[in-house]
């Protein structure tokens, strides 16, 4: 409940220097007072012995006070840096307890902060996010979102509905008023310049949430074509089997990579070619699905080879893939030039590499690096990080699209507000109050 005082530890549980316990609420400072002696002056921290109600000593802790509502949550609030032992923490922990306080539920801070209108909810996705983030491009982008850049262009496009809606409505409830009688002209203008800039963050959904989850490369291609050497090679380990039996790779092997400053996701597959044993044929269907929903392939042919085998995996490729030219260190033999002849016509990026000696591996590497960062790399829009984003766009796009279409100025303000209201589902802050507001702001109604 909002009314409550809440707690909960900080820092990482376990054995640590420090430990850090947060508090929020009403009662924090009675709390602080309770177990320190007394409060610190805000914000700043003190060195205090903290007791229990019997007297019994806890921990000798820096204490700080952050009196509402220049907080985190906008509530009063308290830091306890403590010594990092578990039973110094739990000690503490029940200390609080006794004091009337709760722990905290998963979010809580950050839901109240919300509550508080700290944050919006886009921002407290970044909050999520950065505590998420193992790579630099990852923190890059939460650090973005936290900082508000998704939210100023979702509701700047929120607030030119608004406008819209604004100039619409006047048309429809005050036709005898001193409305200009072109306004629902001006609305559809600017809602056609704004359809173009939802369709260019739709055609770009995908990037931020390959950001979160990692950038999808999938090594393909036939059989004993090298695609495990070069795997393990790329993850630098020995994660993948490699053998001279055909067919060792079963089933999809990942492993994560940081290139670039970005997460990748490395997926060895099973060789693709026919098969009647029933093992080997269900992991050439997986190599094919998780090939088809990656972001990038990596088409492995035998080089120096001469037995057609790469042709099992060309139709996986698409334009902008790559084309490995495995066994580079050998001569070429007829499968390379014939995949190499295919893979210029479709529009493959062509690298010779050498699994055994390790020739072309680093201009492999340069070229992933390159390819990572051009596909995630800041682009128009900040990008969009959670499906929920992504679905709020759909539906803003749809509503903003039937406005345009409408015949009747009553229908498309109808439809303007749908789609105001969905973009406003990204941030959280949802008010009707802004149409009316806008539209005493914009004319004279009722002088």
């Amino acid at each position: 409940m909002a009314n409550d005082t809440i707690f909960a530890l900080a820092t990482a549980a376990g054995r640590s220097a420090v430990a850090v316990i947060r508090l929020s609420g009403p009662r924090t400072r009675e709390a602080l007072q309770a177990l320190a002696g007394r409060v610190p002056a805000a914000r700043r921290a003190s060195l205090r012995t903290l007791k229990d109600a019997g007297g019994q000593t806890l921990d000798q802790a820096l204490v700080l006070w952050f009196p509402g509502p220049e907080s985190y949550t906008g509530e009063d609030g308290g830091e306890l840096h403590l010594h990092g032992g578990a039973a110094v923490t739990e000690a503490v922990s029940g200390g609080l307890v006794a004091q009337g306080l709760r722990p905290a539920e998963p979010g809580e801070f950050t839901r109240r902060a919300f509550e508080a209108g700290k944050l919006d909810l886009a921002q407290a996705e970044g909050v999520a996010d950065l505590i998420d983030a193992e790579t630099s491009g990852q923190a890059r982008q939460a650090l973005d979102q936290l900082g508000g850049a998704l939210s100023r262009t979702h509701e700047a496009w929120r607030a030119a509905l608004i406008e819209s809606l604004s100039l619409l409505e006047a048309a429809v409830d005050f036709p005898d008023e001193e409305v200009p009688p072109d306004v629902d002209h001006a609305a559809r203008a600017a809602l056609e310049g704004l359809l173009g800039q939802l369709d260019g963050a739709l055609a770009d959904q995908a990037r931020g949430q390959r950001v979160r989850e990692g950038f999808r490369i999938a090594v393909i291609g036939a059989p004993n074509a090298g695609k495990s050497s070069l795997f393990n090679a790329l993850i630098e380990r020995e994660a993948a089997i490699v053998t001279a039996t055909p067919g060792t790779t079963r089933d999809v092997i990942e492993a994560p990579l940081v290139i670039g400053g970005y997460k990748v996701i490395l997926a060895d597959t099973a060789g693709v070619r026919e098969s009647d044993d029933a093992i080997e044929a269900e992991g050439v269907r997986r190599a094919r699905a998780w090939a088809a929903q990656a972001d990038l392939r990596l088409w492995v042919v035998d080089g120096a080879g001469s037995s057609a085998a790469w042709r099992h995996a060309h139709d996986l490729t698409r334009a902008g893939d790559f084309l490995l030219l495995n066994k580079a260190d050998l001569a070429m033999g007829p499968d390379g030039a014939e995949a190499s002849e295919l893979a210029d016509f479709v529009g493959l990026k062509i690298l010779p590499v050498s699994a055994s000696d390790g020739r072309g591996m680093a201009d492999l590497v340069s070229a992933l690096k390159e390819e990572v960062i051009a596909a995630l790399s800041a682009r128009d829009f900040p990008a969009v990080t959670r499906q929920r984003h992504v679905e709020s766009l759909i539906v803003a796009r749809e509503r903003l699209a039937a406005a345009l279409s409408a015949r009747q100025v009553e229908l498309a303000a109808e439809d303007v507000r749908l789609a105001a209201r969905a973009l406003g589902r990204i941030t959280g802050r949802i008010d009707a109050e802004e149409v009316l507001g806008a539209v005493f702001a914009k004319f004279c109604i009722g002088k």
